[in-house]
């Protein structure tokens, strides 16, 4: 029963020396988000001055989708490595990455050679976004204000490629911010890997309890893919409408709409949130219909500024929402290094799967095939708003079944231990006794203890309680 005092300790995320890993967890998250979004910046400025538009948007589709990649192979890196060879590893990758990023930034390289290193730089930075989202939740122990972590985080990181898109002239400056920072971000998971995260973490977190319900979270998994995925379609061909007027000169977006980016996620994470994340699908749900509304606005000669601040806006609830999600019920899975990064992975590969198509339509000028693409579009995600919020309801609703239970046994264990002066294993002991069939030997193979050993304690609980047998103690337990 020492597992259940241990995880209302845990749950208690922003007291004391939880307030360390908290920091640690927001400040891997915001390098990560000024590091991701600073390089596709940096990417689409460079490949615009070599390729019409349409190639432009196709190339930044293309460095998303091969990040994906990057985000599924963390996992199997995670796996197959460790220790000396898993920092030895990171740190080539970070110098990969930074040479990558100045071989970009050379004058007269052509297309090819642009996205050539585009694609491998953004593969490598996939992998530590990855190791990022994973490493944080298994600092935060718990999933108290995770929203609020990922906001505040995307807040920081996007407000810092502001300053350095403002501040920073030249390309060539710009990959060397973008370089510190990459190999700061490989040098602080190195060190949180050997510092913060134990091995027994990820067990004490999908113990058999909280995984009673498998097929649960495996459905709301599911569920919530499909749900960002259509998500994704409507949000990627609004970016991609915003990128075609950026890249061909029309329209000079500037900087300050990127601020309205930064306070949308920061104001996400706060507003999801609430009643821990209850409502979260439904407010995401309602900033989708204005994302809708904009992608109109902007393509039927609407008023640009109007357009583009609801997409603004609307962004950031969304990379907060597909980020949260996913760490939110990763905690409960059997790969939590997989489903921790998979919100970014989907994403990222829808929106260079649907590439071809967002920008066929937003070219066609074909009104009623744009009209008719986003009504499927609504209603299919409707569809899965509804079920992906349901789902979510029916697996935390049993969860919490689960830890009320074990709160109140862990009450009645105290009465217990206060009432007949029990020592601590002593009521571990008569915890496991009233709790389980187990037999005395599977007991003492439990608690790693003889079975001699395990007799005296069983005795000791007799005695004091004045017991005379095994359901003498299940009555015991029962009337309190």
């Amino acid at each position: 029963m020492a597992d259940i005092s241990k995880k209302i300790r845990q749950s208690k995320v922003l007291c004391g020396e939880n307030k360390i890993p908290y920091a640690r967890a927001v400040t891997l998250m915001s390098l990560f988000t000024f590091t991701f979004l600073g390089a596709e910046f940096l990417f689409v400025n460079i490949i615009a001055r070599t390729a019409s538009g349409n190639l432009s948007v196709n190339a930044q589709n293309y460095v998303l989708g091969i990040s994906a990649l990057g985000f599924l192979l963390y996992p199997l890196f995670n796996r197959i490595s460790g220790g000396i060879l898993k920092a030895v590893i990171s740190l080539t990758a970070a110098v990969i990455s930074v040479a990558c990023l100045f071989i970009m930034c050379r004058r007269g390289n052509s297309y090819p050679l642009t996205l050539c290193f585009g694609l491998l730089l953004f593969l490598l930075l996939g992998s530590y976004g990855g190791a990022v989202y994973c490493k944080s939740l298994y600092l935060l122990k718990t999933n108290a204000h995770l929203a609020r972590l990922v906001g505040i985080s995307y807040m920081l990181g996007t407000v810092l490629q502001i300053a350095n898109n403002n501040l920073i002239r030249t390309d060539i400056s710009e990959a060397c911010i973008l370089s510190a920072f990459i190999i700061i971000l490989a040098f602080i998971l190195i060190k949180t890997k050997k510092s913060s995260i134990e091995p027994k973490t990820e067990n004490e977190n999908r113990n058999k309890d909280d995984n009673a319900d498998k097929k649960g979270i495996l459905k709301t998994g599911i569920v919530l893919i499909f749900f960002v995925a259509l998500m994704t379609c409507i949000f990627s061909t609004l970016d991609n409408a915003v990128t075609l007027y950026h890249v061909s000169g029309v329209v000079n977006i500037g900087q300050w709409p990127r601020v309205l980016l930064a306070l949308s996620g920061l104001a996400a994470g706060f507003l999801f949130d609430i009643a821990d994340r209850k409502y979260m699908s439904i407010i995401m749900y309602c900033v989708m219909i204005l994302s809708t509304v904009s992608l109109v606005i902007l393509q039927f000669a609407g008023p640009f500024t109007i357009g583009l601040i609801v997409f603004y806006l609307s962004a950031g609830f969304f990379a907060v929402f597909f980020t949260a999600s996913f760490m939110e019920i990763a905690r409960y899975t059997k790969t939590t290094a997989l489903w921790a990064g998979l919100g970014r992975t989907v994403n990222n590969l829808v929106a260079a799967a649907i590439s071809g198509g967002s920008l066929a339509i937003l070219n066609s000028g074909n009104n009623i095939a744009i009209i008719t693409t986003e009504l499927l579009l609504f209603v299919l995600t409707s569809i899965a708003a509804i079920i992906y919020t349901n789902s979510r309801k029916e697996f935390f609703e049993k969860l919490n079944a689960i830890n009320d239970s074990k709160l109140k046994e862990h009450e009645k264990l105290q009465k217990l231990s206060e009432r007949f002066s029990l020592t601590p294993r002593e009521t571990e002991v008569f915890g496991l006794l009233v709790s389980t069939e187990d037999g005395l030997q599977a007991i003492a193979d439990k608690l790693y203890v003889s079975r001699r050993t395990l007799e005296r304690y069983v005795s000791a609980i007799y005695e004091k309680t004045g017991a005379k047998s095994r359901i003498g103690l299940i009555s015991l337990y029962n009337s309190i």
